[in-house]
């Protein structure tokens, strides 16, 4: 397989490049209109459908059943409590994380102004620590603490703060993968639950599964201009390959585990129900 990388304009049009002279604009607009989708999951460019991507709807809600499958692990299910952590772990991963991401580069070339962005970020992150710190009032101090550890996850791992240190595999496999379901499991038992433990260890792996897929999908749709070559299977038969080709089952796997992992945690919430 012969992979082609671009580091021309066509593939780094983003909205931010599209300042300048009108014929330029023109040509940078008409480069990214015409560019391969940034995600699977992004729509057409322009107006709510930008706020829409900018969600990353399948990942955000992923990870939002971990803190479903957290509150369902502890031995009572607190339904406001639940309801309180989950509306701030989507202000905080659903909004703030992805604002700053994509205030890092355009990654989905979003025409979102950095204004909002950054208003976005402040606002959704203010929310998430102030539910934080109205559960540490009603239900336990500790709550504090990962209002606290779960404000400096979201601007180190996206700010790639101390040089990219907590920009890795393993804190995206902690932070939004052990550590929802962990913060969901205090806020409803107070306490430590060993449960919680064995599912954390079950998020951070499903975590590290949905890294090294998305990784090799985004490399594909953003950095690759090119795929093609051929596969010659061992009863001779072959099949010319391409960028479809190469992205297919990677994205139907990430499609299948985020279905899967929602589906999951509204199962044993509903058993607990």
């Amino acid at each position: 397989m012969r992979t082609a990388r671009s580091n021309g304009p066509a593939a780094s049009a983003r909205p931010e490049a599209l300042e300048g002279s009108p014929a330029r604009s023109a040509g940078r607009a008409e480069a990214a209109a015409t560019a391969p989708r940034p995600a699977f999951y992004a729509l057409e460019l322009g107006a709510w459908r930008d706020y829409v991507s900018l969600l990353h709807p399948p990942y955000t809600l992923w990870h939002l059943s971990y803190v479903v499958l957290g509150a369902a692990l502890a031995p009572a299910v607190h339904y406001d409590r639940l309801a309180a952590t989950l509306l701030a772990f989507f202000l905080a991963v659903g909004v703030a994380a992805h604002a700053l991401d994509e205030l890092n580069g355009r990654p989905l070339r979003t025409r979102i102004p950095s204004a909002v962005l950054w208003s976005l970020a402040a606002l959704s992150l203010a929310g998430a620590v102030a539910l934080g710190v109205l559960g540490a009032v009603i239900v336990s101090p500790w709550l504090l603490a990962f209002a606290a550890a779960g404000t400096f996850f979201v601007l180190a791992y996206n700010l790639e703060m101390f040089g990219g240190r907590f920009h890795s595999d393993f804190w995206f496999a902690l932070t939004w993968g052990s550590f929802p379901l962990l913060t969901a499991s205090w806020a409803m038992a107070e306490r430590p639950e060993p449960a919680a433990a064995a599912g954390a260890l079950a998020a951070f792996a499903l975590s590290l599964a949905q890294r090294a897929l998305s990784s090799r999908v985004r490399a594909i749709r953003r950095r690759v201009r090119d795929i093609t070559g051929t596969v010659t299977y061992a009863d001779g038969t072959s099949e010319e390959i391409d960028r479809r080709w190469a992205l297919a089952a990677d994205e139907r796997a990430l499609m299948l585990l985020a279905a899967g992992v929602t589906a999951v945690s509204v199962a044993v919430l509903l058993a607990r129900a």
